[in-house]
């Protein structure tokens, strides 16, 4: 069953933030990962839940996400996003 991470996040240093953004998709590809949404200013239809950034990336099951999640060579790289993001990340099963 497919298994997705969800990431909302805003961005409190943008400089720092480049250098994630411009690495973490080779570590994505590694763990044959793909975005699914990558949307900067997602529209709120309903309640009062409005990320700034909103990011969701497919994997074909909970253990290749949670390779990706566990990967050494990757955890510098979540430092970063946590030293210049606000984030949340869960991680969902899919239905099918």
């Amino acid at each position: 069953m497919k298994a997705y991470l969800v990431l909302d996040l805003s961005v409190n240093d943008y400089a720092g933030f480049k250098t994630y953004i411009a690495e973490v998709p080779a570590f994505i590809a590694k763990h044959a990962g793909r975005y699914i949404v990558r949307g900067v200013e997602p529209t709120t239809i309903e309640g009062d839940w409005a990320p700034e950034r909103l990011v969701i990336i497919e994997f074909a099951d909970r253990e290749k996400a949670q390779a990706f999640l566990d990967d050494p060579e990757i955890q510098p790289l979540f430092k970063l996003r946590q030293a210049t993001t606000t984030s949340r990340l869960l991680l969902a099963d899919g239905c099918i």
